[in-house]
């Protein structure tokens, strides 16, 4: 393949099936469009189930809708439920949504929103809907994360859910290096049986995300989007090299090409080198099981090498 991998590199889609979270809008929009567009059966698993059916008509193909509420276990649950009830397998699972910089809140099960949301609710689901990947040749799940796992980021296990003193920006930082960590963590435990875990992110893409920005940034940062960011379809496109590319592996990480990984056509690239500690990822799956009370028994960790078959790159 050439440099700038586009959509065009992406394979023919037809009979593979695709969840994708929050794609009403953004990103996931984006994604779940041009998935449909090469042939996928699609499910926009979204919140606000008025605004999916809207996202679905603009799209092209099989497309269809089913309610998710990342920020409440029990919904989670029931999701997983009525998408075992509607299929028997699924190809892609792309943990797309996501919150960033919200105000100190908490979801419905006491968890800091944007750790509950952008990594545990992720959790949890991919978890209950794992059996629907395993027997699935080629299957994979893509987990969004964000430059922003490198800004004042680590894993606070000592205050998880920033009861002590909150900061938007080091809250948000925790949940995307979750995101990665899972991620590797995933990939190590899923290599023996062929479903792949890869991550990828937008670089600095203009979408609704920036609703969160605290009020004395938020005129700047809009003036200044045009210049600094790029759209929410090239955005997507390292998630989308992430979920189709043939050549990727599990393990991998794709992102922007550009200069700082702020814009351009997607390829490989490393994250921050806490998010490769994997006493820490470990830790935090073990954390994560106890919060969510979900496991994954149908799943065996492997040593501490890098499983055959896998890339887990620095």
């Amino acid at each position: 393949m050439g440099e700038k991998w586009t959509t065009a590199n992406i394979p023919d889609q037809r009979g593979r099936v695709a969840v994708v979270t929050g794609a009403n809008t953004g990103l996931g929009y984006e994604t779940a469009k041009v998935l449909a567009e090469h042939g996928a059966s699609v499910v926009l698993a979204v919140r606000n189930t008025e605004k999916g059916e809207r996202a679905a008509a603009r799209m092209t193909g099989d497309v269809t809708v089913q309610a998710l509420d990342l920020t409440s276990l029990d919904s989670v649950r029931a999701t997983a439920a009525a998408l075992h009830s509607r299929l028997d397998r699924i190809d892609l699972l792309i943990n797309n949504a996501g919150v960033m910089y919200t105000p100190k809140q908490t979801t419905a099960d006491g968890f800091e929103m944007q750790f509950g949301t952008n990594h545990l609710g992720h959790f949890a689901l991919t978890g209950l809907l794992l059996d629907l990947m395993l027997p699935v040749p080629g299957s994979r799940v893509v987990t969004v994360s964000s430059t922003g796992h490198r800004i004042r980021a680590a894993i606070h296990f000592d205050d998880l859910h920033w009861e002590r003193s909150y900061s938007r920006a080091g809250a948000y930082g925790q949940s995307k290096l979750a995101n990665l960590m899972f991620t590797y963590e995933l990939q190590r435990r899923l290599a023996a049986h062929g479903t792949a875990a890869v991550a990828a992110h937008p670089g600095v893409s203009n979408t609704d995300l920036i609703r969160n920005t605290p009020a004395a940034l938020r005129l700047p940062v809009t003036w200044l989007a045009p210049l600094v960011t790029q759209t929410p379809a090239m955005g997507a496109l390292p998630t989308l090299r992430a979920a189709t590319d043939p050549g990727a592996l599990g393990g991998q990480y794709y992102g922007p090409g550009g200069r700082n990984e702020v814009k351009g056509h997607p390829r490989l690239v490393t994250s921050s080198p806490d998010s490769y500690e994997v006493a820490v990822q470990q830790r935090l799956w073990a954390v994560s099981e106890d919060l969510t009370g979900v496991k994954y028994p149908a799943v065996q960790a492997r040593q501490n090498s890098v499983p055959s078959g896998s890339a887990i790159t620095r």
